[in-house]
């Protein structure tokens, strides 16, 4: 299965619309958001007419009824995604790393940074997209696409819009 990841959009739709112009983009089975802004997410899904998961990201509160991680099993992986804020991300991934075991999860998935990130830690694949419209790594957005089977390593690429 073809996921797409995605992060920090912060109300940019035509970003989105870049990206999904992405060759990568266009397989893509399900979309996993990161959170900020999360009503980015449901043009999102409007567009595209796939089911995106999304979780509260900093920029999302007060009043809003998002979770702040959601766990999805997929072709036998189990998924954490979060924001990241929670976990104090900018300081190390140890905290997101330790979650995504206490939930079971072989993959952790979060934002918040804008930087995309591609890790392993203690056998728990961390991600992160980066942002699609304000990233602080290079001077255009990113996400990401995975590909994930059965019994298979999961294959991630990290795409530029």
């Amino acid at each position: 299965m073809k996921i797409g990841m995605v992060s920090d959009s912060h109300g940019s739709y035509s970003h989105i619309d870049l990206m999904l112009a992405h060759k990568e983009a266009g397989d893509v089975e399900l979309w996993l958001f990161a959170g900020d802004i999360a009503m980015d997410a449901d043009y999102l899904a409007m567009v595209t007419d796939k089911e995106v998961i999304k979780v509260a990201g900093n920029n999302d509160w007060p009043g809003g009824h998002l979770p702040d991680y959601e766990t999805v099993d997929i072709a036998g992986n189990t998924i954490l995604l979060t924001h990241g804020h929670l976990f104090g991300v900018n300081f190390g991934l140890n905290n997101l790393q330790q979650a995504a075991l206490d939930v079971g999860a072989d993959i952790a998935v979060y934002g918040h940074t804008h930087v995309a990130v591609e890790e392993i830690i203690d056998d728990v694949l961390i991600l992160n997209p980066g942002s699609i419209s304000r990233p602080r790594d290079a001077a255009n957005g990113s996400f990401m696409v995975m590909d994930l089977e059965p019994h298979k390593r999961p294959r991630v690429k990290r795409l530029r819009i």
